[in-house]
């Protein structure tokens, strides 16, 4: 093992040089052209002939058979990136207006990468098959996980890990937890129907805004007094929509657009029916009418207990005990949910807090940014866990 972890150290030059490539030429969720390609170019330049292009859509499988017999092993990373504009001022910055790796997947791309190099050059000593995910469009429902696996990107597969590197982690630090890690998300747009008309004259109108304000307010209430405190949930409201920007007009409808986050199935069921019948009972009282659209978007992320225990036993063989801590469900979303409705396996994060603290800013922010060093820590737990996995010494 200690062999193929300096191989992946002598690599670090090219991972940052791969991932800095990335960070300049971003692609957004469906836009994904230049970069699968690239993908697909490193895995052949290599030598590996079991590629497969445009799985699912726009993802990258590729599969490394090893030469001792084992289990398969899949590693997931994605590459899609945000439409924000970069702002930090670095060698590396986005050259691609309004576009940028705000997230860290240019790390996580560029980490798996290299891991795939490591091993192949050391396939004859490495037990069973790995399968390589690179996917497209984790940052937009639903999510390219769904339409890989629909087009059999786990078949053999018998676990799945996945890794995020956190931008306000300490470096050097990593943690996984078992069971529900990350929360469900889902989006609802609500319309209220009214009949706007002369803000002077209010009687002849039906104004939305009544609606849409009480409607504003008793959402709180799903999870202040319709939820078990003991369970995790999160409605909010983040778009409020008249489109009448004159002073004197009540509109003619209000728009209201939001997100649901919750870390079981009974929360979330619950939260969709609360949402529609306040929308309903609140319209019907005003003499209005409204209608919800929610859509479902990704699932939870539910950890195996088991591979939970085992990448955390390979975190503290890799990282040492003292730099694995405790972390908390987060509600953040990941669309690696549906991996993990399909297979055992893990999803843990590992630390990437840039040196100056100044630089240090949470993920989707303009100036976001990691420890490049990061990457080693992720791919040493990668190759130790496919080892692991079949157990091999580590």
């Amino acid at each position: 093992m200690e062999t193929l972890f300096k191989a992946l150290e002598e690599e670090f030059d090219n991972m940052v040089d791969f991932r800095r490539d990335m960070h300049m030429y971003p692609e957004l969720s469906h836009h994904e052209e230049k970069t699968p390609e690239k993908i697909a170019q490193f895995y052949k330049d290599l030598g590996l002939e079991d590629v497969r292009t445009k799985v699912g859509g726009r993802g990258v499988v590729a599969t490394l058979e090893g030469g001792k017999p084992g289990k398969t092993v899949a590693l997931r990373a994605d590459f899609d990136a945000l439409p924000i504009q970069d702002a930090k001022d670095v060698e590396y910055k986005s050259k691609i207006d309004g576009v940028m790796h705000a997230c860290g997947h240019d790390v996580h791309t560029s980490t798996l990468l290299h891991v795939a190099k490591v091993l192949f050059q050391n396939k004859e000593e490495m037990p069973g098959k790995v399968v390589f995910l690179h996917q497209f469009a984790e940052e937009v429902i639903p999510g390219g996980a769904k339409f890989m696996i629909e087009d059999g990107c786990l078949d053999g597969v018998d676990a799945v890990f996945g890794a995020h590197v956190i931008s306000t982690m300490p470096f050097g630090k990593a943690g996984a937890l078992p069971g529900a890690a990350m929360a469900s998300g889902d989006t609802f747009e609500i319309t209220v129907q009214g009949k706007g008309g002369h803000a002077g004259m209010p009687q002849h109108n039906k104004d939305p805004l009544t609606v849409a304000t009480t409607l504003f307010q008793s959402l709180q209430t799903i999870v202040s007094r319709d939820t078990d405190p003991l369970n995790s949930g999160v409605v909010s409201v983040t778009t409020f929509n008249t489109g009448q920007p004159n002073f004197n007009v009540i509109p003619d409808k209000v728009e209201l657009k939001g997100t649901v986050r919750t870390l079981d199935d009974e929360t979330r069921d619950n939260a969709e029916e609360r949402i529609k019948q306040l929308t309903k009972g609140i319209a019907d009282a005003y003499g209005m009418s409204a209608e919800v659209n929610y859509t479902r978007g990704y699932p939870v992320v539910v950890n195996d207990d088991d591979e939970t225990v085992r990448i955390l036993e390979v975190q503290r063989q890799v990282m040492g005990e003292e730099n694995v801590i405790d972390i908390k469900p987060q509600t953040s979303m990941e669309d690696f949910g549906y991996y993990l409705q399909e297979r055992p396996g893990c999803f843990f994060i590992v630390g990437g807090t840039m040196e100056d603290k100044d630089d240090v800013y949470p993920h989707h922010h303009p100036n976001f940014d990691v420890d490049e060093r990061a990457m080693i820590n992720i791919g040493k737990i990668f190759i130790a866990t496919v080892f692991d996995y079949n157990g091999e010494e580590k």
